[in-house]
């Protein structure tokens, strides 16, 4: 059997159900993950998308049929999955998630022991050769089956970072996406009134993919903070691994903003900390951890890359601007929990509304946001930053991940998606007309 080979992502496997993405296919993945990786035991969870429990079984039967055990941890987040392959005494994990796509996608996550991921340069180009081998394999002793809740013992990891007893009473719109986040949110004996959106989980997402970073995703949960007069507005998306915030206001606060605010608090608890951080946007990050006694750490894109560098550098802490934050006592993985409950914390002991928090960083950083253009190809995408780059010969240069060109009042990093024809750009400066300026000028040049 041919398998689409489009479905092997970068990070992960993804594609549109059942066309891209099916048991058959599945089953073999998950055969060829077992020969890779020659677990005695895996984790398998998946999230809650109406494909998933067909395509978790045939990963079941994958592993089962290789002699490999395999314990059902149920319907879960993807931090959720890093958890479980970290915590407990299996040699692997999978997950059926396609995070925040669209509902008529699908994919698989998969991580070594200690929630080491497996990524296009650890061992996704070799699953996908073994799938296209037509490799198979039926052990003469199968696997056996079991079924683990996961679910305490993960919130009491998350509840490590924090001290309960700090938190002040407020007041919190937050929106599951209708994944399972707000749904174990509710769980934690919070001193917090939760004013839930889309908590019970719908594979379906009718309201569309399931992805607060969309800025048309963003509106619910602003206008039901003001309407409730919330002091803080929170939301996951689909799989729940990445989270986003807002201030009383309905405000919309940046993941460079937070990335930025929770470095602060890890370097000025632990001098000398790592912090690593990507190059869509950096001044903030970069000015905060210099002034709060840490290290900034430029790394390229990607959770597989971020958790690379982290374990390489024994870094503390990471944060992307799309949402995604990682944490070195959370096995080196992203949680989409963990810095709500810190940011939680941290508001109650500075006292001061979630605007007047972001307001310095707001007053001194202004970002363009990630602009995606769409090419015709992807083959197009390389002259264009050759030709941007050449725009700019005086500026300082750096190539961690696409072009990234900066000047003393303005900078801006352009790249090309891992996956689709796209270039994305952001630019941020040191005032928003030259920011505005800036962008035009490159969009200019791109189009």
């Amino acid at each position: 059997m041919k398998i689409d080979e489009t479905i092997f992502k970068a990070y992960d496997i993804r594609g549109i159900y059942p066309s891209q993405v099916n048991e058959e296919g599945f089953y073999k993945i998950a055969q060829a993950y077992a020969k890779l990786v020659n677990p005695k035991t895996v984790a398998l969870g998946r999230d809650v998308r109406l494909s998933g429990e067909k395509l978790m079984d045939a990963v079941k039967r994958g592993l089962i049929d290789h002699g490999v055990n395999v314990v059902d941890i149920g319907v879960i987040t993807t931090d959720m999955f890093y958890f479980a392959s970290a915590a407990y005494d299996f040699d692997g994990a999978l997950t059926i998630t396609a995070s925040h796509n669209p509902r008529e996608y699908n994919g698989m996550k998969l991580v070594r022991k200690g929630a080491v991921p497996i990524s296009v340069d650890t061992g996704i180009n070799e699953i996908a050769e073994m799938v296209n081998s037509d490799y198979q394999y039926i052990s003469p002793v199968p696997g056996k089956f079991e079924t683990k809740d996961i679910l305490n013992d993960y919130l009491k990891k998350c509840l490590n970072f924090v001290d309960v007893s700090k938190i002040d009473h407020f007041k919190v719109v937050a929106n599951a996406m209708f994944g399972k986040s707000v749904q174990n949110l509710m769980k934690l004996e919070l001193p917090i009134d939760i004013v839930p959106l889309n908590e019970i989980p719908d594979g379906t997402f009718p309201k569309g993919a399931p992805d607060p970073f969309l800025a048309e995703n963003r509106a619910e949960t602003e206008q039901k903070i003001r309407e409730v007069k919330a002091d803080i507005g929170v939301a996951w998306d689909g799989d729940a691994d990445r989270i986003f915030i807002w201030d009383e206001n309905g405000r919309f606060i940046p993941g460079y903003f937070l990335t930025a605010f929770l470095a602060n608090y890890f370097c000025k608890n632990n001098p000398g900390a790592k912090i690593i951080h990507d190059p869509r946007d950096s001044w903030a990050i970069i000015d905060t951890v210099k002034t709060a006694g840490g290290i900034p750490l430029l790394n390229k894109v990607g959770h597989s890359f971020i958790k690379e560098r982290m374990r390489k550098e024994d870094a503390l802490f990471a944060g992307e601007s799309s949402g995604h934050y990682y944490f070195r006592d959370y096995y080196y993985a992203d949680n989409g929990l963990i810095p709500f409950l810190l940011f939680l914390q941290l508001k109650s002991e500075l006292k001061q509304k979630v605007s007047e928090i972001f307001d310095p960083y707001f007053n001194k950083y202004f970002i363009s946001g990630e602009i995606n253009i769409e090419l015709p190809s992807k083959e197009l995408a390389e002259p264009i930053l050759r030709s941007i780059e050449n725009s700019y010969l005086d500026a300082k240069k750096d190539y961690t991940d696409g072009v990234s060109i900066e000047y003393s009042d303005w900078r801006a990093n352009i790249r090309t998606s891992n996956t689709q024809p796209l270039i994305r750009l952001n630019v941020e400066a040191k005032s928003d007309e030259l920011m505005k300026q800036k962008t035009a000028e490159i969009l200019k040049l791109i189009k």
